[in-house]
């Protein structure tokens, strides 16, 4: 907490308060809920003098054209201003009366303090002709006792109608009302001392000056508060060697860059050579090590690894989900697990020879190509477990494509890593093979082949029968230390931000909700 100095703070409460500012005026600009809304202010409440009658004054209704001057001893003139304040057009039909009432009630008092109203003009800006038009429209502008009968008159956006009311006496501003209703608004009085226009809340000018000092107040504050964000609690220095399972490799490498990227002073080396291999390489290293601990190494399996090796320490990481794979040339989209199992028994040496459901009328007349992974591989064990249920028949070809062994059934080849299967498989028509599913996404001229009609979908594990998934392990050498690079990378893995990445690259992390159900049940 170092940066917490006076200076940061100050900035820091500046640059929040220019934000705020910022958020508060972009709302009432922008973003606040519309309305309908009619006001009106009373603009003009002054006595009316016998005098000012004799020097020619009056009023002139509109009903009526007569002139009131010469009995104005003891009257009141009112100026009332009605007008549209609101986000939204009023409209005829946006009053709550029938178009043969009036739509606004004006009324100078109730009760014993009522005040009759003796005449009333109507004034409108120039160029607003609808709303004088409405004025006039029956039912008409009128008076009625201590009233003044208003008609449907549509209001854009800002317009306005004043109205001079001449009346019997005083009456004091308060008690001065408009009645009637607006369907989806309001109508309400306005205090405003402004007797014409109001202008608008923010200009386009004042709201660029507003964007451009909240900007420049931000960059204030990232300048002032010079301490950068710690890296993850956790972090550890050093250097550290990720080997294992080739299918889970292009994961780990990435998870490995966004560490680097986190975690100053840390290298991690992904050097993958089969889930097996992966293992064994671990236990020579730790043997090696002997009393001065655990290697910086990681091994990472699909799923368990080898067994014989006691001092190993096994940590649950993700759920993978693997698939088939054909050529092109092979137009299945689904296989039976017994049509799989007949291809890799060698009892089917061509494709158009292959029997079952769900294939296509006429499969091409195609050599069947086994490409499979090498002893060392952990996809390879999982697909023979899960899917074969017995192991793959013997290696007899070294070039995928022609038989070796001519005593065997099958042609049958095994590659040392899954990008070499899916290029090959690729390559050869006829050739068929397994993969992790997240890896075939980008292959070219090969497709997926489901199993038994269904796909491998990671939202579905739990509850798909899908048979070709397994757990992602990983292998320490004991228990390594909590500060070292080893832990480290392993939590940041398996529990950490390296999870994120994890399920991006079709994974389910086992430190979830539901890989937690999931890997413990298997």
């Amino acid at each position: 907490m170092e940066w917490i100095t006076a200076e940061n703070v100050v900035a820091v409460v500046t640059a929040l308060a220019g934000v705020l500012v910022s958020v508060v005026a972009i709302w009432l600009d922008r973003l606040r809920p519309q309305r309908k809304r009619l006001g009106y202010r009373v603009q003009l409440n002054t006595p009316l003098h016998k005098e000012d009658a004799g020097r020619g004054g009056g009023v002139t209704t509109v009903r009526a054209g007569e002139v009131l001057g010469n009995s104005a001893d003891g009257a009141t003139v009112v100026l009332l201003r009605i007008e549209n304040d609101g986000d939204l057009d009023i409209t005829h039909g946006d009053y709550g009366t029938t178009p043969t009432e009036p739509a606004l009630r004006l009324t100078f008092g109730k009760g014993a303090a009522a005040v009759n109203v003796g005449g009333v003009v109507a004034t409108v800006p120039q160029g607003w002709e609808s709303v004088r038009d409405d004025l006039k429209r029956a039912p008409e502008l009128g008076l009625a006792g201590n009233a003044v009968l208003v008609p449907r008159v549509a209001l854009g956006t800002g317009q306005y109608f004043k109205l001079l009311v001449q009346l019997a006496g005083p009456v004091a501003d308060g008690r001065i009302e408009v009645d009637g209703h607006i369907v989806g608004g309001s109508i309400r009085r306005n205090h405003s001392t402004t007797p014409d226009d109001q202008a608008g809340r923010f200009s386009p000018a004042a709201r660029t000056v507003t964007v451009v000092l909240t900007a420049c107040v931000v960059a204030l504050a990232a300048l002032v508060v010079r301490e950068r964000t710690p890296p993850p609690i956790g972090c550890a220095r050093g250097t550290l060697t990720v080997t294992g399972s080739t299918a889970f490799a292009p994961v780990v490498q990435e998870v490995a860059k966004a560490y680097e990227k986190d975690c100053a002073g840390a290298t991690v080396t992904v050097d993958a050579d089969g889930s097996t291999s992966g293992v064994r390489d671990l236990a020579e290293a730790g043997s090696r090590a002997g009393a001065e601990g655990s290697p910086a190494v990681l091994a990472l399996s699909d799923g368990h690894g080898p067994a014989g090796y006691p001092r190993l320490r096994e940590h649950l990481v993700a759920v993978s989900l693997f698939t088939v794979v054909a050529h092109d040339a092979v137009p299945v989209e689904s296989l039976t697990l017994e049509q799989i199992r007949a291809l890799y028994r060698g009892d089917v040496a061509r494709w158009n020879q292959l029997e079952g459901p769900g294939l296509p009328a006429h499969l091409p007349d195609l050599p069947v190509l086994l490409v499979s992974r090498d002893a060392n591989s952990g996809t390879r064990e999982v697909f023979q477990r899960r899917v074969l249920g017995r192991n793959e028949p013997a290696h007899s070809s070294r070039d995928c494509a022609t038989v070796d062994d001519p005593e065997a059934e099958v042609v049958r080849c095994e590659l040392d890593s899954t990008a070499q299967v899916l290029a090959t498989v690729a390559r050869l028509p006829g050739a068929i093979g397994y993969a992790e599913l997240g890896a075939v996404a980008t292959a070219k001229g090969l497709h997926r082949v489901d199993l038994d009609g269904r796909a491998p979908v990671l939202e579905e594990l739990g509850t798909s029968p899908y048979p070709y998934r397994e757990i992602e392990y990983a292998y320490t050498w004991g228990d390594p230390p909590g500060d070292s690079l080893t832990a480290s990378f392993l939590s940041y893995l398996a529990r950490g931000r390296g999870q994120d990445i994890v399920r991006a690259r079709g994974h389910l992390p086992c430190a979830t909700p539901k890989g937690l159900r999931i890997c413990g049940e298997d």
